[in-house]
């Protein structure tokens, strides 16, 4: 079996989605371990490389050739404005820039699409590993013929989970310390990897049982975030209400676990 879409309208944006993923993991495969241009964006930490770049204007390009009424969000500032589009298109033409500038194998190419707002198509491709995952609104998660599940894990003390740390962690109290601190005496490992989209492809996948987050953006998640749910997971804020696009603060789990992870994670009040 493979992912089936009916409605070609969202085939074709998938289409075209898998089409520009892959042809920019092409571009970053090519460029892995070779002299990049390095520069600091937010913070010290907060890097972007001229392949970030190069990759976000190839999928630009084609999105804007292809279907030049669907507005695009973009992490490196290719935005493509267009007020009252049913379509929109957010990128992270790389994600894992920290560890492609230190050639360390974990980073991806993440393409998410909304249709007034609501998240409709998904894809993250891992260029070194070859894996594409995707998912449709209700057509489920994919990897390859392989569609997804989450864990079936009920234990937390079971749980295998995985983090991250905001760029701004080197000023800022809230940074997901005290939380780490908390999970990691409570569950059997915590994976600190770098890339939130394959954070969340892996909760998709079955082969972590959570993920947290904060401080991210709307492009490091729109992709992972359908894919959790399209695989059976749950994805909320740290209070267990609806997460808003921009990712600012994220939980996704198996389900059977997400109450005890928002325990866990959720910022307690001073005193």
């Amino acid at each position: 079996m493979t992912l089936v879409v009916s409605e070609p309208a969202l085939a074709e944006r998938l289409e075209l989605a898998r089409e520009v993923a892959r042809r920019a993991g092409a571009l970053q495969r090519e460029r892995y371990e070779t002299d990049l241009t390095i520069d600091s964006k937010s913070a010290s930490i907060d890097l972007v490389t001229e392949v970030d770049r190069a990759c976000e204007a190839l999928i630009v390009a084609a999105i804007r050739d292809a279907f030049p009424r669907d507005a695009i969000l973009a992490e490196e500032g290719g935005i493509g404005a267009a007020p009252g589009a049913e379509f929109c298109w957010i990128i992270d033409p790389l994600d894992g820039t920290t560890n492609f500038a230190h050639g360390f194998p974990r980073f991806c190419v993440s393409i998410g699409i909304e249709r007034r707002d609501l998240r409709v198509v998904a894809v993250v491709y891992d260029p070194l590993l070859d894996e594409c995952f995707e998912a449709v609104r209700g057509a489920g998660a994919w990897l390859g013929a392989r569609r997804l599940s989450v864990s079936r894990e009920t234990e937390l003390g079971r749980g295998l989970f995985a983090t991250g740390f905001p760029y701004d962690v080197h000023a800022s109290d809230d940074d997901n310390l005290e939380a780490f601190a908390r999970v990691v005496k409570s569950a059997r490992g915590i994976r600190r990897d770098g890339s939130a989209a394959l954070d969340l492809c892996y909760v998709a996948a079955g082969r972590i049982d959570g993920y947290w987050e904060r401080k991210l953006h709307a492009w490091d998640v729109a992709a992972g975030i359908l894919l959790v749910e399209e695989a059976g997971g749950r994805v909320s804020d740290e209070q267990g209400g609806p997460v808003d696009r921009s990712g600012r603060e994220l939980v996704a789990t198996n389900g059977p676990l997400h109450a005890s992870l928002l325990e866990k994670v959720r910022k307690r009040s001073a005193g």
